[in-house]
């Protein structure tokens, strides 16, 4: 009863701060605002219309996600070309209050942040994969391209890309390393491409494929010449 009046003198407050936990069931009416931290345990709701808030028990783990694609342990390269495609995929673990929506984003090594996917980065919070089109992306914004570098994949809900660990809620993921690159063109030996490194190659490799026929020689002089002194012994 206590603490169902300094919940209700909270409210007409219109702000709580710092922590507060709730046990048991409690009905939240009117407005109020809980900043800092605050633990649910058993149910609660909202009255007046508002969406009944989440039952998180106590204990619960903070959501986590897994990568699966690509490997976690794998150093996984991919091409900024046309019709080159990349899939990021994941799985979910203790989460027991569903994201409304998932951010996806490839941050590179230059600071600079590159939304994933068809949809600015924002795709449905159930979501286990995104198909990113790097090459599209490179042509559709000019002011901010994909360099060649390494990139760190990131994935957070609505809580932000730096929110505090919560139990049940997904706890952002920043696990995933990966590089782009662009690939060189194809220049057709007709054009006038010559390999620099491959001049000082071709007397060496003249000078390897006579040395076994040297060697022959050399033994079939050593040969006949003891052939040689062996008659002349006898």
């Amino acid at each position: 009863m206590d603490r169902q009046l300094d919940l209700q003198r909270r409210q007409q407050n219109g702000n709580a701060s710092a922590s507060a936990t709730i046990s048991g069931s409690a009905t939240i009416s009117g407005s109020a605002t809980i900043s800092g931290s605050a633990t649910i345990s058993g149910s609660a709701s909202l009255v007046n219309g508002s969406t009944p808030l989440p039952t998180v028990p106590t204990g619960a783990q903070p959501g986590i996600i897994t990568i699966t694609m690509p490997p976690i342990q794998s150093n996984s390269f991919y091409k900024i070309a046309p019709s080159e495609y990349v899939t990021f995929g994941w799985n979910f673990s203790s989460i027991l209050v569903t994201p409304t929506a998932l951010t996806v984003a490839a941050v590179g090594a230059n600071g600079n942040t590159y939304p994933i996917g068809p949809t600015d980065g924002v795709i449905p919070g159930t979501a286990q994969s995104v198909v990113w089109y790097p090459y599209g992306y490179q042509t559709a914004n000019p002011s901010l391209p994909l360099v060649q570098a390494s990139y760190t994949l990131h994935i957070w809900a609505q809580g932000g890309p730096s929110a505090f660990p919560s139990p049940g809620y997904l706890e952002p993921n920043s696990q995933l390393v990966f590089a782009m690159y662009t690939p060189q063109g194809y220049t057709p030996l007709s054009s006038g491409w010559q390999c620099a490194g491959c001049s000082g190659a071709l007397p060496q490799l003249k000078i390897n494929s006579a040395l076994p026929g040297v060697v022959a020689m050399i033994i079939i002089m050593l040969l006949s010449g003891f052939t040689t002194l062996r008659r002349v012994w006898d």
